[in-house]
């Protein structure tokens, strides 16, 4: 069985913006607003990246902040998978819960151009997301 790598975090910020200034000025990180088509979501780069979005340097991830909300109101980190249905069957073989994407429960979402995600809970109720990311060089339908 091959290992799946955290390659993303995600956190929970009552004012995005605010949040970003913090970040951006107590350690140099970089935080791109996007707009309402995206759920106001703000991509968060921690290190140097490549064209291809990714971080250059090994080991490195970068990040995100949504709008917290009642249901979504700690961090969380995104691993990806090869194929996000058979990951969600193994979640709920091993005792978690598949919540699915924001639009249908228990179904994935798309992210346009980066690939398909599905959050979960663990078995002690942490919220986990969960990411099959398009192939490189893949373009969205």
């Amino acid at each position: 069985m091959s290992m799946n790598p955290v390659v993303h975090f995600e956190m929970p910020a009552v004012d995005p913006k605010r949040m970003a200034d913090f970040y951006t000025k107590t350690f140099g990180w970089k935080a791109q607003m996007l707009g309402p088509e995206m759920g106001n979501y703000t991509l968060v780069a921690t290190s140097e990246t490549g064209e291809d979005r990714l971080p250059k340097e090994p080991g490195r991830i970068n990040g995100g902040f949504y709008q917290k909300t009642k249901e979504n109101q700690v961090p969380s980190v995104v691993i990806s998978v090869d194929d996000i249905r058979e990951a969600m069957k193994k979640v709920t073989e091993a005792g978690g819960t598949v919540l699915g994407g924001m639009t249908a429960p228990g179904e994935p979402d798309e992210i346009p151009g980066v690939g398909w995600f599905a959050s979960i809970l663990d078995t002690e109720g942490n919220r986990v997301t969960m990411l099959q990311p398009l192939p490189m060089g893949a373009h969205p339908k």
